[in-house]
């Protein structure tokens, strides 16, 4: 792959945070091509792929249709650990069921290495009481429904698997091809990273919608766009300056070094990945004093790179788009380094829009906590021996 340097950074504590990064080539050779210009890197495919072998990439799927999870799987590189965490209902009609046996049909062909487990398993729930990690546990004693939950568990489960890096791509993806690029965008930038924490996260070239005329090929989702603008107020109050270096403040699609993973806290439901950057910018920024002083000496990367493929994926509706808003803005407005002034702003934006009723708040977010000190040998035990939807595939 060949891709440009980044062309502008924002330096934030300990945190580069670099601005988007253009690809030129999707394949740029077995060994990378010819580098014709100093602003341009160009990553072989051999680097790649030897980067490929210690990724796992974790798909969090509540009821997308299978046709769309086939699509995913077929566009995740051979030889990436793929882990599906289900929270698909089980009743009337056993989706999680359907969703293994496709994993499983699709892996009698190609024999990729796979794992899948459903998030509601009380073997789940058995091994991480066992371990005394509590953070994504409900009060009935299952884990907790929502997409960050489904994240944190694919999480732990890399990091069973003793790899080094964990990506995410929804489930929802309608172009495998796109999903493939993601991938390759990942093992780029972190072979371009200069500090074992970091982060890549894709910003989509254009996210299309069907209009009345056609396809409209929009740059910028609804929720995004405001959510950026949010991040980058945060970051300008801190700098002093105005910026536009966010741009990638609601991307699922989005890869961490497990050294930078297992540190951070992660919020719930749909306001994870914006949360990420929060607690970056929290953890690392040099606002407020951290443990973690091994990062601090080494920095914190976030790299933001531009898609070739466009992003397809399913439209949720009105009430989605809400409770998107309400989590991403909200966990800027609960941050520990949000100021005043920029939550009242939030509270103006979330009235203006509808989600939340005159007076009212962003809900409240129960924080997951990091997972540096879990015992992976003993969580993998109590999964083996109990977790009766845990299947290795492959």
């Amino acid at each position: 792959m060949k891709l440009d340097l980044p062309r502008y950074t924002e330096r934030f504590g300990a945190i580069s945070l670099h601005g988007v990064q253009r690809v030129y080539e999707l394949d740029s050779g077995f060994n990378g091509g010819r580098t014709t210009s100093e602003t341009i890197r160009s990553i072989g495919n051999e680097e790649i792929s030897e980067i490929e072998r210690k990724i796992a990439i974790v798909i969090p799927i509540k009821g997308e249709r299978l046709k769309l999870l086939e699509g995913v799987l077929s566009g995740i590189p051979h030889d990436c650990l793929t882990i599906i965490v289900s929270n698909s209902p089980r009743q009337p009609v056993d989706r999680y069921k359907l969703e293994k046996e496709a994993l499983e049909q699709f892996n009698r062909f190609v024999g990729k290495n796979a794992l899948i487990l459903h998030q509601k398993d009380p073997g789940l729930y058995d091994a991480l009481k066992e371990v005394g990690y509590t953070s994504i546990i409900a009060p009935d004693d299952t884990v907790r429904n929502g997409k960050a939950e489904g994240m944190m568990i694919g999480m732990l489960l890399a990091k069973m698997a003793e790899k080094e890096y964990v990506g995410f791509i929804d489930a929802d993806n309608y172009v495998p091809g796109a999903v493939n690029e993601y991938v390759k965008i990942f093992a780029s930038g972190i072979s371009m990273s200069n500090t074992p924490y970091t982060m890549v996260r894709i910003s989509w070239i254009y996210k299309p919608k069907v209009s009345e005329t056609g396809l409209y090929f929009s740059k910028w989702g609804r929720v995004s766009e405001v959510t950026n603008q949010y991040l980058n107020s945060l970051i300008s109050y801190y700098t002093g300056f105005e910026t536009e270096i966010m741009r990638t403040g609601n991307s699922g699609e989005h890869c961490m070094s497990m050294k930078l993973a297992e540190l951070l806290t992660y919020s719930p439901g749909f306001s994870v990945e914006t949360y990420e950057i929060v607690n970056i910018l929290e953890e690392f920024g040099g606002i407020v004093p951290t443990e973690n002083q091994e990062a601090m000496d080494k920095g914190v990367e976030v790299m933001q790179v531009e898609t070739r493929n466009p992003h397809f994926h399913e439209e949720k509706g009105d009430l989605h788009l809400k409770e998107m808003f309400n989590g991403s803005l909200g966990c800027i407005y609960y941050s520990k380094i949000c100021p005043p002034r920029l939550r009242e702003k939030v509270i103006e934006e979330l009235h203006g829009r509808g989600v939340l009723d005159e007076g009212g708040e962003p809900s409240v977010l129960q924080k997951i906590s990091p997972f540096k000190d879990i015992d992976t040998h003993q969580f993998a035990n109590v999964l083996h021996n109990r977790a009766t939807s845990f299947v290795h595939s492959g």
